[in-house]
């Protein structure tokens, strides 16, 4: 699949690797920063999301997302986890569920552009599924840079694969292509956020870490078993 992702914020948070490790298949080793673990609330807009050679569909193929994610690496293969993975498109939804395994849930999304600030909400309206609230607005500042290997900025976001468990608990690997990232550091006032709560995992107390990106074009294959 082909799709470009638009202002979207990375914050993290560092927590405990023991309060992740009871919510991640125990087939997964949880990728750590000097011994810190991270976890993530990303909110971002999607916009031509389709199958590779195939014409994007304006009323398909452009929608907000929101995910929740964690860090974590397989026979050295370093990924990311997802959590969670809010979307406003049902279809969208329904397909990646199906197809990548991921734990995708409908959700009622808006995001705009105001003055320079990206204002976001999000409300999980997925039958029989955890409540799950963003209410937050965003900005960059400064200017865009590429992480350096070896620093935070890069382990948290130059990552080329996700891995996903079907409901046999069976690992699958999907690999993702996209040039590095342009980040910028970024300002976030959250109103509303429950999302890590969402998981079973308690919100975490410290700061986060603030990233924005402004665009990132990316190609995704196909999942194949671990």
């Amino acid at each position: 699949m082909a799709q470009s992702w638009h202002d979207l914020l990375f914050a993290h948070w560092p927590i405990d690797p023991a309060l992740l490790r009871p919510h991640i298949p125990a087939a997964l080793q949880i990728d750590t920063f000097d011994a810190q673990a991270w976890i993530a609330v990303v909110p971002f807009h999607m916009s031509g999301v389709r199958l590779r050679a195939t014409p994007a569909l304006p009323w398909l193929s452009a929608f907000p997302e929101l995910n929740v994610r964690t860090y974590v690496v397989v026979d050295r293969k370093p990924g990311v986890w997802f959590f969670s993975l809010d979307a406003q498109n049902p279809v969208a939804v329904a397909a990646a569920r199906a197809w990548f395994h991921l734990p995708y849930f409908r959700a009622r999304m808006h995001c705009e552009d105001r003055q320079g600030w990206i204002h976001y909400a999000s409300e999980r309206t997925h039958r029989g599924s955890h409540p799950a609230i963003l209410h937050a607005k965003y900005r960059p500042k400064g200017e865009a840079f590429e992480s350096k290997q070896g620093t935070l900025e890069h382990f948290l976001t130059e990552r080329y694969c996700l891995y996903a468990a079907d409901s046999h608990g069976r690992i699958s690997c999907g690999e993702i292509h996209h040039e590095p990232w342009q980040l910028q550091i970024a300002e976030a006032q959250f109103q509303k956020n429950s999302m890590t709560e969402s998981a079973g995992i308690a919100f975490p107390s410290q700061k986060p870490l603030l990233h924005f990106a402004r665009r990132q074009d990316v190609v995704v294959w196909s999942p194949k078993r671990v």
